[in-house]
């Protein structure tokens, strides 16, 4: 194998391919911590200047976000954080081989950090994953194995992460804005790939929140007249009126609300297997014959391989085992179709429409 410069691996130096394995997992949280760092910086949208996307030197950009601030800001560690991150595919390098100055444009990914016409962006997903109370959580993640009844979230906080959550205004906030930045542009996809809304008249979307993808579900499937956004008291207390659709407060584990079609989305990720029959078995007490219940949730690959989607998978998992519950899990296809058995369906389709989030389409 060929290096820079024309230097060859010899069969000696193939072995230091381990060590680099090893450096490169030793030092990965520099990628996450310096994508936060210039997100706050508002980097994404300083080089993006209303979809111009000028490339810029690091000195360029610390001149337009900071036009009247300290003469301390260092370009030089900025642009280090950006060859990192450019490294990942989040930024472009432009390199003038003349002078060595480096300029920096964003790629397709780095342009999912830029607020689109609604406000929304990746970014907050982003930064709602590395506030200070979820890092602090880490060094607790051993917990999860030792002693799986404590929440690591908990043990490091002092309560669980909603209700942690639930009493800082500037963290349920960010929160929301983060799910909301994923689920909506997640939805538009869907809708476009998957057509299992045909021929319902009425549909209940449990853990519905205010209604916002069960309002996207009607707008584009006319044939569902009436809408149920159901959630916890507290949460529809705060929904907006919306066309068609009535909001109602209530805990899934007890009941559901009767509909021809029941809506799941990123529900179960932290339930428990048991918690996760008893929902699905309230959802089919509340279905008429031949109605069904369609599960939107990150499905796990029965193998594990070093794909980029086995690695978002298997990460998001640990994630939640660590923020949420460590009995809660995502689940493989046929983990789905055992407690949806459980719970008295009798067939399954499942629909691939994106690397991260697949549609399972259980019929009573």
């Amino acid at each position: 194998m060929e290096l820079p410069n024309g230097g060859v691996i010899t069969k000696t130096e193939s072995q230091s391919k381990e060590r680099l394995a090893i450096f490169e997992l030793a030092h990965m949280i520099s990628v996450p911590m310096s994508l936060v760092a210039i997100i706050k910086l508002k980097v994404p949208q300083t080089i993006w200047q209303q979809g111009t996307n000028t490339p810029l030197s690091a000195s360029e950009i610390i001149a337009r976000v900071r036009p009247h601030g300290s003469s301390a800001a260092d370009p030089h560690n900025l642009q280090r954080m950006l060859r990192l991150l450019t490294s990942y595919n989040i930024f472009a390098e432009h390199l003038n081989e003349n002078n060595g100055e480096r300029k920096f444009s964003l790629t397709d990914i780095g342009k999912t950090l830029v607020d689109d016409d609604e406000g929304l962006s990746y970014a907050y997903y982003m930064l709602q994953h590395h506030e200070d109370a979820l890092i602090n959580t880490w060094p607790f993640v051993a917990e999860a194995v030792e002693d799986p009844t404590t929440v690591p979230f908990k043990k490091a906080n002092g309560d669980g992460a909603m209700s942690y959550y639930s009493k800082r205004p500037n963290m349920i906030n960010l929160f929301g804005k983060a799910m909301r930045s994923v689920s909506v542009p997640f939805m538009r996809e869907m809708l476009e790939s998957y057509d299992g809304f045909n021929g319902i008249e009425s549909l209940v979307d449990v853990g519905g929140n205010y209604g916002d993808c069960l309002e996207m579900i009607m707008q584009r499937y006319p044939n569902i007249r009436k809408g149920i956004n159901f959630d916890l008291p507290h949460v529809v207390a705060h929904a907006p009126p919306l066309p068609g659709i009535i909001h109602v407060g209530g805990d899934a584990h007890e009941f559901v609300p009767n509909g021809d079609a029941i809506f799941l989305k990123w529900l179960v990720t932290t339930s428990t297997d048991e918690d996760t029959k008893k929902l699905f078995e309230n959802c089919y007490k509340a279905l008429p014959k031949g109605g069904k219940l369609i599960v939107v949730e990150p499905v796990l690959p029965e193998s594990t391989d070093e794909s980029q989607r086995t690695r978002t998978l298997l990460g998001a998992d640990v994630y939640n085992m660590t923020m949420y519950n460590p009995k809660g899990k995502q689940r493989t296809e046929q983990q789905f179709k055992d407690l949806a058995n459980f719970a008295g369906f009798s067939s399954c389709r499942a629909f691939y429409v994106d690397p991260f989030m697949s549609v399972l389409e259980f019929q009573k």
